[in-house]
């Protein structure tokens, strides 16, 4: 039978549940057990999908074409697994299901309520994502904070579950604790307040996970426990590290991986120390060759927005002893002010990421032909793809309306155009061609070189395609096919002949890139960028 950890938080939003939870994860996998985690979202979306990367940060699409919340790509980075569909919960989803069963008469008459049918509903999901992974471990994050009031019919399930089975479930409580600069004090009364909040819906946290800029000291950990009813030992301090991925290391020096399994009576199976996460984060600190790289998007202003993004090129950048520093470059800046923000040689590499509409994408087509005509290292993903073949058809070409469906219709070359099997699509969410697909590889490109193989998968998530058409004069002036969806003759990525390293792929490599199994494209861009000498 599964073991229930529930991850909470308190006083504020974004302190890291997620990071907790996956380093959790990581330890418990470390330790010898199995482990699979699920994130609930209490927003009334059924899924992320049409969700603002300025308000949610960015879609993470898992393999079966999910788009879910960030934090499930933490999961699958550390956890070094593919997640799935129904590791994602919303509420949008579990009313929408209340409803449609309402409505086929699945309640026999009785007046559905938010209890037993709401939370009923909740624990059947909970309940489906451990018998389908069969995990020992289920980690399972609430979003939100205590006291909002749409996260409580998510903890009134995981306060069911712990009544029906408390021998199988434990609470951990991420609180934030405030530093006052001005009296140098620590502040733990806003946790000791959000406990309460717990407790009053009758869950006692087993662990209370302390967040804040600096480390929380002995006696404050003692007041914590004394306030909170737990084990000076079980108040763990959790202040900012130099990098996410130290902190199951972090947390293993407060022996958090032993207060758990003894919590539910159980031991390691294994007594390794020198894990592959441990290697792993030893190579953080011994990059030591600085490059730096400008990201020009349309979504800068929120670092989320492009999470997945920044994580893969770091995963590359440590394999290969790379110091990566990061710019993200406003695409609009660039469009207005020219391409004179990405030049002195102050850049080794330019990517364009994905997005979507017609905000920005003039200097995302600058930013292509800055890299493009300076031998610069260039990594288009998705809409980066596009931006670069629109630019190409323009000044290789001399198709000077060159553009794409999505943003001028009216072109008479549209090099992108909308997907045949997307055309009459009228709803948003989950329409889009999502998931993963499988790809043929042309022998002797970069992208063969980069995978060392003859087809490759990843994810996608889009709606516009290279228009066919132009295939055959992109490939006359030196922009070869490097992968092929075969099925539908899908163009999923071109690349520049005679370039240091110039290539734009449809699908998004960053979504499967994981820490301890770099994304092979993103491993090859950063080489490319060491190679550059600006």
């Amino acid at each position: 039978m599964s073991k229930f950890i529930f991850v909470t938080g308190g006083v504020m939003s974004s302190l890291g549940k997620g990071i907790f939870s996956a380093s959790l994860g990581r330890i418990l996998l470390d330790e010898g057990f199995s482990v699979t985690i699920l994130k609930m979202d209490p927003y009334l979306n059924v899924d992320a999908g049409v969700q603002n990367p300025f308000e949610h940060g960015e879609v993470f699409v898992t393999e079966d074409g999910a788009e879910t919340d960030l934090d499930l790509g933490h999961y699958e980075r550390f956890l070094n697994q593919n997640l799935h569909r129904i590791n994602n919960i919303t509420s949008g989803q579990v009313y929408l299901s209340v409803i449609e069963k309402e409505r086929k008469g699945e309640y026999m008459g009785h007046t559905v309520q938010i209890i037993p049918h709401l939370t009923g509903e909740i624990r059947s999901r909970v309940t489906k994502v451990a018998e389908a992974s069969k995990a020992d471990f289920v980690i399972v994050e609430v979003g939100g904070t205590v006291g909002d009031i749409e996260g409580l019919p998510f903890l009134e399930a995981i306060r069911e579950f712990w009544a029906e089975d408390p021998a199988n479930s434990i609470f951990a409580h991420l609180t934030y604790v405030p530093y006052l600069e001005t009296t140098d004090e620590l502040k733990t009364k806003p946790t000791q307040h959000s406990v309460g909040e717990l407790r009053k819906i009758g869950i006692q946290p087993t662990l209370v996970v302390a967040r804040g800029v600096k480390e929380l000291p002995a006696d404050q950990k003692r007041k914590v426990a004394l306030f909170c009813g737990v084990p000076a030992d079980h108040v763990i301090s959790l202040p900012n590290l130099t990098s996410v991925y130290k902190v199951p290391n972090y947390l293993q020096e407060q022996r958090v991986g032993h207060l758990v399994l003894s919590s539910f009576g159980m031991a390691p199976r294994t007594a390794e120390t020198e894990t592959p996460w441990v290697r792993f984060t030893w190579t953080i600190d011994q990059a030591k060759t600085p490059r730096r790289l400008a990201i020009v998007g349309k979504y800068v202003q929120l670092n989320d927005a492009y999470l997945s993004l920044r994580e893969a090129l770091h995963h590359g950048a440590w394999a290969t002893g790379c110091d990566l520093h990061i710019d993200l470059v406003d695409s609009e800046d660039v469009e207005k002010q020219g391409v004179r923000l990405l030049d002195a040689g102050k850049y080794d590499g330019i990517l364009v990421p994905g997005g979507f509409g017609k905000r920005g994408i003039e200097g995302m087509i600058l930013a292509a032909g800055y890299a493009r005509t300076h031998n610069l290292p260039y990594l288009g993903i998705c809409l980066g793809m596009q931006v670069a073949s629109i630019e190409f058809a323009r000044n290789v070409l001399s198709i000077a309306d060159a553009n794409s469906q999505e943003f001028k219709p009216e072109s008479k070359d549209l090099i992108i155009y909308l997907m045949p099997s997307q055309k009459g699509v009228q709803k948003l969410g989950g329409t889009m061609r999502l998931g993963v697909y499988e790809n043929t590889i042309t022998p002797g490109s970069r992208v063969q070189e980069a995978y060392g193989a003859s087809t490759l998968s990843e994810r996608h998530r889009h709606r516009y395609e290279f228009n066919n058409d132009y295939r055959t004069a992109f490939e006359e002036h030196g922009m070869r096919v490097a992968a092929v969806y075969p099925e539908e003759d899908l163009v999923e990525s071109l690349e520049l002949e005679n370039h240091p390293f110039f290539v734009g792929v449809q699908f998004h490599p960053e979504l499967s890139s994981k820490p301890l199994q770099p994304g092979p494209l993103f491993v090859a861009f950063v080489k490319a960028m060491l190679a550059h000498e600006g």
